[in-house]
């Protein structure tokens, strides 16, 4: 695709409180902003087998011609 030019933007949500709801609410909060779903990162504590907390990360293109620019 000659003279395309993509302007990836990043997006990074954490959520300190972690349950399917709150991840939940997170992916459809962002994707129906037009934010794509890239992954999901867990921070754990030694003592506890939950994560103490996540990081949702979503990616869009901000380039010439996209929707989102």
């Amino acid at each position: 695709m000659k003279g395309v030019q993509l302007m990836i933007k990043y997006k990074v949500v954490e959520i300190s409180v972690v349950t399917d709801d709150t991840i939940e609410e997170a992916l459809n909060t962002w994707t129906s902003r037009g934010w794509q779903f890239d992954s999901l990162q867990f921070a754990m504590r030694e003592a506890s087998k939950r994560p103490a907390m996540a990081f949702v990360l979503f990616v869009r293109d901000d380039g010439p011609g996209s929707k989102a620019g």
